[in-house]
């Protein structure tokens, strides 16, 4: 399989939009068009801080890797923070998301950044299988109190 990882361009819209929908069906998740759209020109533009990396393999998107970068008090030094991971069913198993989780740290090593850090559900077993060969497991429980 040859592999293209990049930037998102305006003309991957079709094939991101397909990914997109995979990636809220695997999560059970609803949005509307508009914030499909919006979240579609965030990435693209770099709008909000968000950015974009995608998985290419015969001109077709096969993963995709949205990010931001977050400040510390901590430290100088920036995160990255990988917001959404998604790999075409089609592929998976194949190294599309280790190759994606990479891409991310070679960004945030040349930026300067001081760490690559995500989330994933607990029941995502496939993925913390993954995760656990690319990284520790975080000491700390992620708390979230949604407001209506």
């Amino acid at each position: 399989m040859d592999l293209l990882l990049r930037d998102l361009k305006p003309e991957d819209k079709p094939h991101w939009l397909e990914l997109w929908a995979g990636y809220l069906a695997f999560y059970e998740q609803e949005l509307s068009e508009e914030q499909t759209e919006l979240t579609w020109q965030r990435l693209l533009h770099a709008k909000d801080g968000l950015h974009a990396v995608v998985a290419e393999v015969d001109s077709q998107l096969v993963g995709l890797a949205h990010y931001y970068w977050t400040p510390s008090t901590w430290q100088q030094n920036k995160d990255l923070y990988l917001e959404d991971l998604f790999v075409s069913p089609s592929v998976r198993g194949g190294g599309v998301g280790r190759k994606l989780i990479q891409a991310l740290v070679d960004i945030c090593l040349k930026a300067g950044g001081s760490k690559v850090h995500w989330q994933t559900h607990h029941t995502n077993k496939t993925a913390i299988a993954l995760y656990e060969t690319l990284a520790e497991q975080s000491q700390f429980i992620v708390f979230e109190r949604a407001l209506d």
